[in-house]
């Protein structure tokens, strides 16, 4: 049950040169290494009228999963806001056809408590996905209005969507 050096002091080597070391329960199987990390970046804005959500162009990353048990971390940093009149702009992520957030309020908004001012501010949205697959998997921002104009990233700032996956 102890393991010692093979000169007394120094290195330890499990095995010799041609012998196979095996590790039995988890140990050593990588839950939670990040095996591969895609980005798309956006500096153009993006504005909508639409009442639903729509695609926000230039904003999906695309990644393969290597294995369907393996999560995806998706994170998207932008700026969101509304003109003058708006009450609302909503921002969510959808995987490939599939909205992730509330059907009508989305993963995150901006508001104007009165209506009668234009707004704007930071958003983010930090989502673990669960996509059981090892196709081609698509991660894609919308956003809508509650009314007026929503606008996406307005003063061409950079902002990125990024898909992470972690083995599990």
């Amino acid at each position: 049950g102890t393991i010692t050096t093979s000169s007394g002091s120094g290195t330890i080597t499990l095995g010799q040169s041609g012998e196979t070391v095996n590790v039995s329960g988890t140990a050593g199987t990588g839950f939670g290494k990040i095996l591969q990390v895609a980005q798309t970046t956006k500096t153009s804005s993006f504005s909508t009228s639409a009442t639903s959500f729509t695609e926000v162009t230039g904003m999906n990353v695309s990644i393969t999963p290597s294995s369907a048990s393996n999560k995806i971390l998706v994170l998207m940093n932008a700026s969101l806001g509304h003109g003058s009149g708006g009450t609302s702009a909503h921002v969510t992520l959808y995987r490939n056809s599939t909205n992730l957030g509330h059907s009508s309020n989305g993963m995150n908004e901006v508001s104007d408590a009165n209506g009668s001012n234009s707004f704007s501010g930071g958003v983010g949205i930090s989502w673990l996905d669960s996509p059981s697959t090892t196709s081609s998997t698509t991660y894609t921002i919308y956003a809508r209005t509650g009314s007026g104009t929503a606008y996406f990233n307005n003063n061409s700032e950079y902002c990125s969507i990024t898909a992470i996956e972690v083995a599990s």
